[in-house]
């Protein structure tokens, strides 16, 4: 085990150009060293995952999307990872239906056919999770979930050197591709009168019912097309 993560830890050093920040490196390690098809790395708010998410970094569009699913309908691998401190491999989402059945449905819609993710997690710190997702149905081999979680230590840590000088569930310095959806939960908070999180529950209501991308709905709000009323 010492040897791979010596070895994994090096390819974090040496993988991808000077440019690329280690979250990117880390995605792109988890598609070739555990042969999956993509890689994202979502942080959560709140330590229960119901301040919303954060996604951090996504090696494709499906993995964007994937976690964009889990965003809209607050259901799937990732946050219950994030949530329960423990790895979530589901080998066939087709046979995940009962447990997540808004995500599975969006999941198998976009061509995701196996889904892994692993928290990042240290003691009571709980930052989010690595989700890697396949496009066929299929098994991590134990070499490979050990792997993924070398992997998900070296997000962690990423994301707390990034984090120095901030409070741990502080993720605001996170460059996030979901930051219209936070700045469209803040305009239907003032025009509602409501919460945050209730202002985020009426954005995905409206996203999962339209069968929108929660950031093509913030996108809208933002842009003033579209207005939610007390009634939506």
């Amino acid at each position: 085990m010492e040897d791979r993560r010596q070895r994994l830890r090096s390819l974090l050093t040496v993988d991808g150009d000077s440019g690329s920040s280690a979250l990117a490196r880390i995605c792109a390690l988890a598609v070739s060293e555990l042969a999956v098809t993509g890689a994202g790395v979502t942080l959560i708010r709140r330590p229960d995952g119901a301040g919303g998410q954060l996604l951090a970094w996504a090696s494709d569009p499906v993995a964007t999307r994937l976690e964009d699913l889990q965003l809209t309908v607050g259901e799937g691998p990732g946050l219950a990872a994030a949530t329960s401190d423990a790895p979530v491999l589901v080998p066939a989402l087709a046979a995940a239906q009962a447990r997540w059945p808004a995500f599975t449905a969006g999941a198998l819609a976009v061509g995701a056919a196996a889904m892994f993710a692993f928290p990042l997690v240290l003691g009571a710190i709980r930052l989010g999770s690595l989700d890697c997702y396949r496009t066929t149905p299929g098994q991590l081999s134990p070499d490979q979930v050990s792997d993924a979680l070398v992997l998900a230590e070296a997000a962690f840590a990423a994301v707390l050197a990034a984090v120095a000088g901030h409070a741990p569930d502080d993720l605001g310095w996170i460059s996030d591709v979901h930051a219209e959806v936070h700045q469209a939960c803040g305009m239907v908070m003032y025009q509602l009168k409501i919460t945050m999180e209730a202002a985020l529950l009426r954005i995905r209501a409206h996203a999962y019912a339209h069968d929108l991308p929660i950031g093509v709905v913030a996108a809208q709000i933002v842009n003033r097309q579209l207005s939610l009323d007390a009634g939506q």
